[in-house]
């Protein structure tokens, strides 16, 4: 991996020194959102969601989706 020069590093220090990054007031960040999304379960419904989603190739948000979808229709 390539070393940054003294000068290099000097530019990017001024750089993101200048150009920090604030969030809009009201709407939540990336983190945030990410945040409002976990949830936690049992470690039997863990390994289940895991198998569920790879023999489905989705991620275990789409298979608990999958499931909450399908339960609101039944009701």
């Amino acid at each position: 991996m390539a070393r940054m020069t003294e000068a290099e590093a000097e530019a990017a220090d001024i750089f993101f020194t200048e150009n920090d990054i604030m969030p809009v007031r009201g709407k939540p960040g990336l983190l945030a959102q990410r945040k409002e999304q976990m949830l936690a379960v049992d470690t039997l419904s863990a390994q289940y969601f895991k198998a569920k989603a790879a023999a489905e190739h989705k991620t275990t948000m789409e298979v608990i989706g999958d499931m909450v979808r399908r339960e609101l229709a039944s009701v």
